[in-house]
């Protein structure tokens, strides 16, 4: 006798790189096992590979995690976590007064957002004739990243990961028809100013962003602090 099957709620959210309006699914028992064992590993890139196959299977294939914005994946792996798990997580956060004590904190995942600053672009002006287009990090340009002890490889090589045009004048040049080293060589013949106008890409492009108010049990002194990122929410 064949057992009954199960039905699973469907539920709607916009993805925030396009407005579009999706379907999904919550995770279930299959994909949570994924999970558990890729944290079990502490292997970054068995991490990143079972958000993506979990973003996959939940939209059904809708959302392409390796090709897709980050902030896209970050916010739908949220909100998946929200209606599979629970919709509060509980965190421990560092009052910034005194940067060492730690208090509790429960955020509301359905109160996170993808956050833009107003004074991004994607379009950097090198020059009055040349200017930077940039595409947004992807999972797989942050699976490439190596560890904390190679950080300034890890910035050059994202940065030459997400140049996706260079204008001169009229002149186009994109990304399929520059090698690596034409790349490389171009990155490096930045001034100082050049590459900071660069830089500023990544620090104000869209990001998920809330602001929590803390309470240090020790000073009583209240401060706000910003927290970015998927990790910053996942307990």
């Amino acid at each position: 006798m064949a057992l009954p099957k199960l039905n699973t709620p469907k539920y709607e959210l916009e993805l925030p790189s396009t407005g579009e309006k999706i379907k999904f699914r919550p995770f279930l028992v299959k994909e949570q096992k994924i999970l558990m064992m890729a944290q079990e590993s502490d292997n970054e890139t068995e991490i990143t590979d079972a958000i993506a196959t979990i973003i996959y299977a939940c939209t059904d294939g809708v959302v392409d995690s390796k090709n897709s914005p980050l902030f896209d994946v970050e916010y739908v792996f949220l909100q998946l976590r929200a209606k599979s798990v629970g919709e509060t997580a509980k965190l421990k956060i560092k009052c910034p007064d005194d940067e060492k004590t730690f208090v509790d904190v429960e955020v509301k995942l359905d109160e996170i957002s993808v956050q833009m600053t107003d004074d991004h672009s994607n379009e950097i002006k090198i020059t009055d004739a040349i200017k930077i287009v940039m595409k947004y990090p992807v999972l797989n340009d942050m699976r490439k990243m190596g560890g904390a002890d190679k950080e300034v490889d890890n910035v050059f090589g994202l940065l030459k990961s997400c140049i996706w045009e260079i204008h001169d004048g009229d002149t186009v040049y994109n990304k399929v028809d520059m090698t690596a080293k034409e790349i490389e060589e171009f990155v490096d013949n930045l001034n100082t100013a050049q590459f900071e106008s660069l830089m500023d890409f990544f620090k104000t492009m869209p990001k998920l962003r809330h602001a929590i108010s803390v309470t240090n049990p020790k000073t009583k002194k209240k401060s706000e602090v910003m927290l970015e990122g998927l990790d910053s929410f996942l307990a």
